[in-house]
């Protein structure tokens, strides 16, 4: 690991929550372009798990999650030796600047936040302060490492705009302070849709769990759930207005395989949608075969995951307090 952030280099900052279950959408999405992103940005990763206690977690499997979730990482491919990959609540400067921020922002800018909005609803009986702050926390991890930029999905992008918008406030006030950091949004498997209902974003919260495939499922439900993808009545194979579905699935196995949607359209002409839904189900198991193999791996050397995310947190302590410590004297803490 790197005693100091290279300075040729942009920073990139990302993390992700423990929820237990990784999709492939969240695999394509996000964790696969973590992985390419490390050879040209100073990238530093973390587990969400601060973000995660804003719905209810049962201790044990929360515990459990956050080290599968650590160990998923790494079988995708994130190497702490070249990218600091840490707990958020191992870093304790991520709480500490999230409060300050809480106070340079505006009541209003977070209840507009959409994703507010959608889960208050989905957990009436539990919208907590938590819920409503978390843009704050969010900024607070980006601002911490003075990231230059932020991979996110489409759904992130209100906060990463946000984030923006607080630290333009802060700047303004007590001059330059933060890095404004700009998004990073991959043209490919940005947005993977729900195999049931391809309208709407593939989320392990769905409750048809035949509508999202999980990069630890095994190669035989993998199968059967694309199998059992909605498509459409046209029976081709080609990208199109009113085929969501078979969009859907194009842009998948584009993702996985790298082949074009044109590509793929002249590869099935003439072929029915079982044929196509069988190839992405194979393409698939293919592409997350290693990633389960390293996942058994990891997940049985503790000792290895220890010394990883602990070598990580000291590093990204370090290098977030002098942001922290910055901050705190320009508002004027007596600083220790």
């Amino acid at each position: 690991m790197p005693e100091t952030v290279q300075e040729k280099k942009k920073v990139i900052f990302s993390a992700i929550q423990p929820s237990g279950t990784i999709t492939l959408g969240n695999y394509l999405g996000a964790l696969r372009n973590w992985v390419k992103l490390q050879d040209d940005y100073n990238c530093i990763f973390a587990v969400a798990d601060l973000h995660a206690i804003t719905v209810r977690q049962d201790p044990k499997s929360f515990r459990q999650n956050i080290l599968n979730a650590y160990a998923l990482f790494l079988a995708c491919g994130i190497d702490p030796e070249k990218s600091p990959f840490f707990i958020q609540s191992h870093v304790h400067t991520h709480a500490e600047l999230a409060w300050i921020l809480n106070c340079y922002t505006q009541f209003g800018e977070l209840s507009r936040m959409t994703q507010f909005k959608d889960k208050s609803q989905k957990h009436a009986d539990n919208v907590n302060a938590g819920l409503f702050t978390y843009p704050s926390l969010m900024a607070a991890d980006i601002l911490l490492y003075q990231a230059d930029v932020v991979p996110v999905g489409v759904d992130q992008k209100q906060h990463l705009e946000l984030t923006r918008n607080i630290a333009e406030r802060f700047n303004g006030i007590y001059g330059n302070t933060f890095k404004i950091p700009e998004p990073y949004i991959s043209q490919v498997g940005a947005k993977i849709m729900s195999l049931q209902d391809p309208a709407k974003k593939m989320s392990k919260s769905d409750e048809n769990s035949n509508s999202w495939v999980a990069i630890l499922d095994k190669p035989d439900v993998i199968m059967k759930k694309f199998k059992r993808a909605v498509t459409d009545s046209e029976a081709v194979v080609k990208v199109g207005e009113g085929k969501d579905g078979i969009n859907n699935l194009i842009g998948i196995m584009s993702a996985v395989t790298g082949k074009t949607a044109d590509e793929i359209a002249i590869e099935f002409e003439g072929k029915g949608y079982g044929d196509f839904k069988t190839a992405v189900g194979e393409a698939v198991v293919e592409e997350v075969r290693p990633i389960q193999e390293r996942f058994n791996d990891y997940i049985n050397n503790k000792d290895y995951l220890v010394e990883q995310y602990h070598k990580s947190a000291e590093f990204a302590l370090k290098l977030s307090q002098r942001t922290l410590s910055k901050v705190m004297k320009k508002i004027g803490y007596v600083i220790p």
